[in-house]
C-alpha cells in the first residue's frame, strides 16, 4: 500500500512538472548560433513565471504553440511513477524524481535542434552528483556515491573517445554522460554498462527505422541524446528492481 501511494504521488508530481517544461522547450530549441527565442511565433514577448522560462508555450492572446502541453505531462507521469515503483522508498527516488523532467526537457531540445544546450547538461551532472552525495548518507540508500562519480567520469570519457571518431556523437553527448553516468553507477557497473548499451540499442533501433521507411539515409544525423537518456532509464528501472 505505501509503495502504491509513493507511485501515485509520484505520477502527481511527474504530471505537474510535465506542464512547465513546453515553454523552456520552446525556447532553448535553437541552433547554437542563435540566442534563446524570446517572443512567441507571432512575435510577441515571452512572459510568465520566471521570467518566462516555466510553463505552458501559450501566446498573450491565448493560442498555444511549441510542444503539446498534456502530451509532456503524460510522458513525465508515467517516467516518475515507473521510476517511484521500482525504487520504493529509498532516498535516491526524491534524485531521479527532480531530475527526470530536466531530462524529458533535454530530449525534447535534443529531438528538435540536434542539441543539447550546456545550461541544462552541466548543472544536470553537478545536481546529480549532489543530490547523490545526500541520498548516501542517509539510511535504506540502495546505491553507493564512489561508483556514481567514477561511473560520470569513466562515461564521460568513453564517449568523449567516441566523439573523436567520426561516430555522430556529439560533444553535448558528452556532457550528458557526466550526468548518465553517475545516474547508471549510482547502482554500480553492471547497470552502468546495461543502461549504456540499451541507450545505444534504442538509436540502432530508431535509425533502422527511419532507413526501412525512408525517411532518412545512412548520412543522416540523429540526436543521441534521447535514446541515451532512454537507456539510462531502463538501467535506473533494473538498478532499482534489483535492489
Amino acid at each position: 500500500m505505501g509503495n502504491l501511494l509513493i507511485t501515485g504521488a509520484a505520477a502527481l508530481w511527474g504530471g505537474r512538472t510535465g506542464l512547465l517544461i513546453p515553454r523552456a522547450a520552446y525556447r532553448l530549441s535553437v541552433t547554437p548560433d542563435e540566442p534563446w527565442r524570446a517572443a512567441c511565433p507571432a512575435g510577441h514577448p515571452i512572459a510568465g513565471p520566471a521570467r518566462g522560462w516555466i510553463g505552458r508555450a501559450r501566446c498573450s492572446d491565448g493560442t498555444t504553440y511549441g510542444l503539446n502541453a498534456p502530451f509532456l505531462a503524460v510522458i513525465t507521469a508515467l517516467a516518475c511513477a515507473a521510476l517511484a515503483f521500482t525504487t520504493g522508498n529509498r532516498p535516491e527516488l526524491v534524485v531521479w524524481l527532480l531530475l527526470a523532467p530536466v531530462a524529458i526537457l533535454l530530449a525534447a531540445v535534443d529531438l528538435a535542434v540536434h542539441r543539447l544546450p550546456d545550461i541544462l547538461t552541466l548543472p544536470l551532472a553537478a545536481t546529480a552528483l549532489a543530490l547523490l552525495g545526500v541520498a548516501a548518507a542517509l539510511p535504506n540508500a540502495g546505491g553507493r556515491w564512489t561508483t556514481a562519480v567514477l561511473g560520470s567520469l569513466v562515461l564521460a570519457a568513453c564517449h568523449f573517445a567516441v566523439f573523436l571518431l567520426p561516430s555522430g556523437i556529439g560533444f553535448g553527448d558528452v556532457k550528458l554522460s557526466l550526468a548518465v553516468g553517475a545516474m547508471l553507477g549510482w547502482y554500480g557497473w553492471v547497470v552502468l554498462l546495461v543502461g549504456t548499451f540499451a541507450g545505444y540499442l534504442l538509436g540502432a533501433v530508431y535509425g533502422v527505422a527511419l532507413l526501412l521507411t525512408r525517411r532518412a539515409s545512412r548520412t543522416t544525423t540523429m540526436p543521441f541524446g534521447p535514446f541515451l537518456l532512454g537507456g539510462t532509464f531502463l538501467g535506473l528501472l533494473m538498478g532499482s528492481a534489483l535492489q
